[in-house]
């Protein structure tokens, strides 16, 4: 069968320029293709059942491995998602924004259930490279605590927060492993939060990770780097947060700096 190349998409606010064409106006197949997949996504609408690549591929005009490539694409940017033995449209990627709001908070904006389940909570001497950012000594006892974050029952996201335990005596005894660790120290320790500082970066899962969060190790994830401190300015929590790519987006206000 003699391939042709689907016309491409026509531009909409918010895509990029052009659909992304060249100026030298030559589409890759496999865009082409995913740019009428991506047409027909919105028409079957979240859930619904995407045709086979045999179909796919009749229906454009191309080999199934021009349309392999185009669904790959789509599944690692979440707007396809497998079910079973089949591809369905994927719901929207959820919005949490770059804040001192806790990830519960804003999963619950979005209508969403949040939860977490427990990997694990250690207590370990604080090694130096770790002292400094939680305000502890070297040596000096501090938790570990890991959790899977979950969304309506879907794992998208792996959670570790490292802390003193001299900030939270009582963790293991009286922290309810699956809600917000931001609301336990402000209702029950009567910790509140001052301010952070963050750094966000695309990453790869390790093997381990994507085991826990139960995605393909090639899917790329967004990594948050946090060091939080509380209203007097004092060292407060580390947290190593990762996110699914597919299934996140972050989103923040920005403000001009005070001369």
């Amino acid at each position: 069968m003699e391939e042709r190349t689907p016309s491409p998409a026509p531009h909409r606010p918010g895509s990029p320029v052009r659909f992304g064409i060249p100026e030298h106006g030559r589409v890759p197949k496999y865009y082409a293709v995913k740019a009428r997949i991506a047409e027909l996504l919105d028409e079957l609408g979240e859930g619904g059942a995407l045709p086979t690549e045999r179909d796919l591929a009749e229906r454009y005009g191309v080999a199934r491995e021009t349309v392999r490539q185009a669904l790959r694409e789509l599944l690692l940017e979440g707007r396809l998602r497998r079910a079973g033995r089949g591809t369905v449209v994927a719901g929207p990627k959820l919005e949490q924004p770059l804040s001192l709001a806790s990830y519960t908070e804003g999963v619950r904006r979005q209508g969403r259930r949040p939860g977490r389940n427990l990997i694990g909570l250690e207590r370990f001497p604080c090694p130096p490279e770790l002292a400094r950012g939680i305000g502890a000594e070297t040596g000096e006892p501090v938790w570990h605590l890991e959790r899977v974050l979950l969304a309506d029952d879907e794992r998208v996201g792996l959670e570790s927060t490292y802390v003193r335990v001299a900030r939270a005596p009582h963790l293991d005894v009286d922290f309810q492993p699956d809600s917000s660790f931001y609301g336990y120290l402000r209702d029950s320790l009567g910790i509140s939060f001052g301010d952070a500082d963050e750094k966000l970066e695309t990453v790869l899962a390790t093997p381990r990770e994507a085991l826990l969060i139960g995605t393909p190790p090639a899917l790329p994830m967004l990594l948050i780097h946090r060091f939080s401190r509380d209203r007097d300015g004092l060292p407060l929590e580390r947290v190593r947060s990762l996110y699914r790519g597919d299934r996140f987006s972050f989103t923040t206000r920005l403000r001009p700096e005070q001369p």
